[in-house]
């Protein structure tokens, strides 16, 4: 149990520091190309609008919880 609890918080300092370090991710729809194909016909890609990388999922926390912090702090 502790074994586990130790892998997860390794785990979850790792992911912490790879949004720090590096907050931007390829696209998985378009695979970092901005566009996708419907239909036959290529169009932008809506997740990433065509700029070909996504922000991560922790660093979308992260800025909401200091925009947060910021509005209720002078």
């Amino acid at each position: 149990m502790l074994l586990a609890m130790a892998a997860l918080l390794f785990t979850l300092g790792a992911y912490a520091v790879l949004c720090v370090a590096k907050p931007f991710a390829p696209c998985r729809r378009c695979h970092a190309t901005g566009q996708t194909t419907r239909l036959g016909k290529p169009r932008t890609c809506p997740r990433c609008r065509g700029q070909r990388h996504r922000l991560r999922i922790g660093r979308r926390a992260h800025n909401a919880w200091r925009r947060t912090h910021d509005a209720g702090t002078r």
